[in-house]
């Protein structure tokens, strides 16, 4: 498998520290609202990635944290009038909703930082200890320029940032890029005991602290969003680095911006949408199928028209899987003939190699929709039991690694509407025309379509 580095800028053969085994860590949410589209592309695109290295064989570790402690759940806290940690517990677990709702599975472990207070003064004192972070009246900063690599996976050097920087110059800094570890308590605020007084982690230093306490000093993979390349990334290399003295991650993978309506995100436009906004009018599944159907690095634009066309692509899979499950209710016996197995395998090939090649999860979308244009055209009613769960197998299979097409299709239906289909078939039989065309509209107000078949009546809801 390559990978897109972005701190080389080039595709690179993977290769894990130890063999068989992945250490990953992504950036989190921050708890204090539910999360929106742009942070669904990451949680969505690496969760992928995680079930593609397991589907591969490996051992993932994969980390995930929440921000719990910050300047916006303190705002938002103080202004609903209860606890930041009642506020964080709240949207933890909306973001645990979403986040089963668009099928991504839970991280090995989310560690919260305000329940890795001790992990993150250790990797401060150590800082301080090496000479590269000082302390100033109770809040502590990390020395950018003591870092010689600084710059290094945002290809920015240290002159043109610190250029950027000099409108935030703090007094208390040394220097304008100098960033905070541990800020000094503020009346009201939540705070901690430290060797240099009561205060609270700055935002970066907690995922450099996590990563280093649940999964090393180094570690394979750290992904996120384009927009945490610098400062968030490029601080956790400084601290890390220089805490440890390693490299801090070998891969890093950042995913493109969403756009809405080819538009920047942003609330002052009114075009800011929570993933709670959307499940309102798009199933979970066509958000994911979305977030997928482009390569993680390019942009992506999120309109209703392309939303509608993810819709179509998902319920066009659905069908062949219902017309499959349909078949197979009546299919006589037999192996798969060694022709359609062998165009299977092929298509399975195509896929891998997609995914193999820094993610392309819309190169594996095309593979997979072979798989269904197959199934639409060689296998009916004449097929064997065989050839009809090879296809179906091969879509579940190469869906479920993309987290895709892996519903039952099928929903109970009441006795009414069994009897209503039976008495249908019962008037078919009888060539009872008028009342079969009536028992058949009866069902449609009910929203189930019929589609006579030669192997029998098959039925669905209507969407």
């Amino acid at each position: 498998m390559k990978i897109y580095n972005t701190l080389t800028r080039k595709k690179e053969e993977f290769v894990p520290l130890k063999s068989g085994e992945v250490k990953m860590y992504s950036c989190g949410p921050t708890v204090y609202d539910y999360f929106h589209i742009g942070n669904a592309r990451p949680f969505i695109v690496f969760d992928t990635m995680r079930r593609y290295l397991e589907y591969s064989g490996y051992k993932v570790d994969f980390v995930q944290n929440f921000t719990d402690i910050d300047d916006k759940m303190i705002k938002r806290a103080n202004d609903e009038g209860i606890t930041v940690k009642e506020l964080g517990d709240r949207f933890i677990k909306e973001y645990f909703d979403d986040a089963e709702a668009l099928g991504i599975h839970p991280a090995t472990v989310h560690p919260k930082a305000t329940e890795n207070i001790d992990a993150i003064i250790d990797i401060i004192k150590r800082l301080v200890d090496n000479g590269y972070a000082y302390n100033v009246d109770g809040d502590v900063y990390f020395s950018t320029k003591k870092f010689r690599e600084y710059g290094k996976l945002s290809k920015q050097p240290l002159e043109e940032l610190e250029a950027g920087a000099r409108i935030d110059i703090n007094e208390t800094k040394r220097d304008a890029m100098d960033f905070a570890l541990w800020k000094k308590q503020k009346p009201g605020e939540p705070a901690w005991e430290s060797p240099w007084g009561m205060g609270r982690p700055g935002w970066h230093i907690e995922c450099s602290a996590m990563a280093n306490k649940y999964l090393g000093e180094t570690i394979d993979i750290h992904s996120g969003g384009q927009d945490l390349i610098f400062p968030h990334h490029e601080n956790e290399i400084a601290q890390s680095e220089c805490a440890n003295g390693k490299p801090f991650a070998h891969y890093w993978m950042h995913n493109g911006y969403i756009n809405i309506n080819n538009q920047k995100m942003s609330k002052s436009l009114g075009n800011f949408f929570t993933v709670r906004d959307i499940r309102k009018k798009y199933d979970s599944e066509v958000i994911r199928f979305f977030m997928l159907s482009a390569h993680y690095r390019n942009p992506i634009n999120f309109a209703d028209t392309l939303m509608d066309q993810a819709k179509s692509a998902v319920e066009r899979v659905y069908t062949c899987i219902e017309n499959l499950e349909f078949l197979l209710q009546s299919a006589h016996g037999g192996d798969a003939s060694p022709a359609l197995v062998e165009k299977l395998g092929g298509f399975k090939e195509k896929f891998i190699a997609a995914m193999d090649d820094d993610l392309n999860t819309a190169g594996a979308i095309g593979a997979i929709f072979d798989v269904v244009y197959l199934a639409n055209t060689e296998i009916n009613g004449e097929s064997t039991e065989g050839d009809i769960k090879a296809a179906l197998g091969m879509i579940r299979e190469l869906g479920g690694v993309l987290g895709l097409f892996g519903k039952e299709t099928k929903r109970p239906i009441d006795a009414e509407v069994e009897s209503l289909i039976e008495e249908r078939n019962r008037a078919r039989a009888e060539k009872d025309w008028a009342k079969a065309d009536e028992i058949r509209d009866r069902l449609k107000a009910m929203n189930i379509i019929l589609k006579d078949t030669p192997q029998g009546v098959q039925w669905s809801f209507a969407e």
